[in-house]
């Protein structure tokens, strides 16, 4: 990667937290007494933020509270994983080290809340690295629109073309993609079946760090 900015996700690229995302719906509707939630549902909201994925549930199974209150409700129970256990993807650190040194400039742009971005990185020791965090929480859409990236380029005063955009989620890559960035494809075990298909719109791929 040659580029001289860069804008990376956190969950699935800089740590291992999906597991923990991928149980949020169920752990949070299970404390509502809910017990059943479709498939459907879960793949509904893979691109959503909290926020909207908090509206789909009030909607869906009668929650009491606003998109708000529940998607406050629902940070809480991923606030212990960000704060104590989420671990770092081996080798990033590394990683964000050399292009550190080379000058690179460095930002993220996550779907999970500033708050929680803030914490983990700085319990993981990667926090420095980056001149600022933002998050589809407070641009108010998620990553299948280009806003976030729009908005990270613009306070990192550069073009699209200018900026590497680190992705482990396909929708997210796409998007990137067709915004104009040049987008670097991350692994993560949790989105392998769509690998493939990240392989071929990515113009960069990273199976290790």
């Amino acid at each position: 990667m040659d580029k001289q900015y860069a804008i990376f996700d956190m969950d699935g690229t800089l740590v291992d937290s999906m597991v923990y995302w991928k149980n949020l719906a169920k752990e949070y509707l299970a404390l509502q007494g809910i017990t059943h939630i479709s498939d459907i549902i879960l793949e509904k909201i893979k691109p959503m933020t909290m926020t909207e994925s908090a509206t789909l549930f009030i909607e869906e199974f009668g929650l009491h509270g606003t998109p708000e209150s529940v998607a406050n409700e629902m940070n809480a129970l991923m606030d212990t994983h960000y704060y104590k256990d989420i671990p770092l993807k081996k080798g990033i650190k590394e990683y964000l080290k050399k292009l550190h040194n080379s000058g690179t400039t460095m930002c993220v742009a996550s779907a999970t809340a500033v708050p929680l971005v803030e914490a983990c990185l700085k319990r993981l020791g990667i926090i420095e690295y980056f001149s600022f965090l933002l998050s589809c929480e407070t641009i108010g859409v998620g990553k299948s629109k280009p806003n976030i990236y729009y908005e990270a380029a613009k306070r990192l005063g550069a073009e699209p073309s200018d900026i590497a955009v680190y992705e482990d989620a396909l929708y997210a890559a796409e998007t990137a993609k067709k915004a104009g960035f040049y987008v670097v494809g991350v692994f993560d075990e949790s989105a392998k079946k769509n690998f493939a298909s990240l392989k071929e719109i990515s113009d960069e791929i990273i199976l290790e760090w």
